[in-house]
């Protein structure tokens, strides 16, 4: 039964193919608007998520007071009220994985004729492993090399490269300061944070190097910032009291009095931008999904032209034995063809405008079969629901008066 149906709903469109090529429009663009919009959506998740990854799993980090002086304060970390016993003491605690504290700091990096200023971090050997950090080539800094304050450095991808270029740096010697250090190894690519700074533009040297031979410190045992790796992720907002807790229980600070330092959860605002992308995508898929109801209105309207064209060759398929559950089906099934061929072609426009997109605008964007399934799903419905009406009222037409209809 439903083949002649089908057959017959195909001739009746073939009969008029440039209104059922500009009934079907609507749907291609609706359809192709869907696609293409969400894969930028979820295009912008993809790169989102692997920046977040980046930067390591559940880290906290923690950062040193500020100064005032004459009224001027100084930025946060500029005094050192951090130190390392502190970061023992939170290394015990339950929901803290691992603590790496650093002594952040810029300088000028010299290897023969070549020069350039870069960001120098004094590490404990638990960073690499704090920031899921792995080694491209070469070896890390070694809990040894912080006892003894070697001066030994690993090379982030960008210093590496506008030192050395295709020259190989391990075990060449670099100058920090005027102060030579023997290149170690280097870091492998990390790309960039989710605030936009290269990480790969660094140099990592031992934690007590740094204090003692390149930015010096008047407090020995004082750092500027603490990195916290939490157990897990859902138990981040207990980690991040547990820190807080701790350490004005340490510093001797009171209830109501300003602590002396600022804990940072990256975990927290890194889920913020992603869910902020999120958002985005929806919205996007929203306004992009606006165009398959305009398409799905021009299909009811076409439709009820259509009945109107046909209304004695309703009244004939009726007087001959056809019934009105026949004459529904029929327009029902143009409706429904219009719009999956539409879709069809819409997706195909969708995913051939998502390349375009990606190699023209240099956009990544990700096509996904949930996507195309998606948009399929709708646009069948909406031609259900947008040609059952006119169907409906096909179906109705009383013999008689179709036949009389001029």
């Amino acid at each position: 039964m439903i083949w002649p149906i089908l057959v017959e709903a195909w001739r009746a469109m073939g009969a008029n193919r440039l209104r059922t090529f500009l009934t079907m429009l609507g749907m291609i663009i609706g359809v192709g608007a869907v696609v293409i919009m969400l894969a930028i959506g979820e295009g912008a998740q993809v790169v989102m998520r692997q920046t977040i990854a980046t930067m390591g799993s559940n880290l906290i980090m923690v950062l040193s007071s500020f100064s005032t002086t004459a009224g001027v304060r100084s930025g946060t970390g500029s005094v050192p009220t951090l130190t390392i016993g502190d970061a023992a003491a939170l290394g015990e605690l339950p929901t803290v994985a691992a603590v790496a504290p650093m002594q952040p700091g810029s300088s000028q990096i010299v290897y023969g004729a070549v020069n350039w200023n870069t960001m120098v971090y004094g590490v404990t050997d638990t960073f690499l492993d704090v920031r899921d950090w792995d080694l491209e080539q070469g070896e890390p800094i070694t809990e040894g090399d912080v006892r003894t304050a070697n001066r030994t450095a690993l090379l982030g991808q960008t210093v590496a490269n506008r030192l050395f270029g295709d020259e190989d740096p391990i075990g060449k010697t670099i100058r920090v300061r005027e102060a030579p250090f023997l290149v170690a190894g280097v870091l492998a690519p990390k790309g960039q944070s989710f605030d936009g700074r290269d990480q790969d533009d660094t140099v990592l040297i031992p934690l007590s190097t740094a204090q003692r031979k390149v930015f010096g410190s008047q407090f020995p045992n004082s750092v500027r910032m603490f990195m916290v790796q939490g157990v897990s992720e859902q138990l981040m907002a207990e980690t991040e009291q547990d820190i807080t807790a701790l350490l004005r229980e340490r510093h001797r600070i009171q209830e109501g009095m300003e602590p002396d330092f600022t804990v940072r959860n990256l975990s927290a605002a890194a889920e913020v931008q992603a869910q902020t992308t999120r958002v985005m995508s929806m919205l996007l898929g929203a306004v992009a999904a606006i165009s398959l109801v305009v398409g799905g209105i021009g299909i009811m309207n076409i439709m009820l032209v259509s009945v109107t064209e046909r209304t004695r060759e309703i009244g004939i398929r009726m007087a001959i034995g056809a019934r009105r559950r026949d004459i529904l089906a029929q327009f029902l099934m143009e409706a429904v063809i219009v719009s999956v061929l539409g879709c069809v072609i819409g997706v195909a426009l969708g995913v051939g405008l998502s390349f375009v997109v990606r190699n023209s605008f240099g956009m990544h964007t990700v096509v996904t079969t949930s996507s195309m399934v998606l948009s399929f799903a709708v646009a069948a419905v909406v031609g259900v629901f947008f040609g059952w009406y006119p169907a409906r009222k096909a179906a109705g037409l009383k013999p008689i008066e179709a036949l009389r209809y001029q």
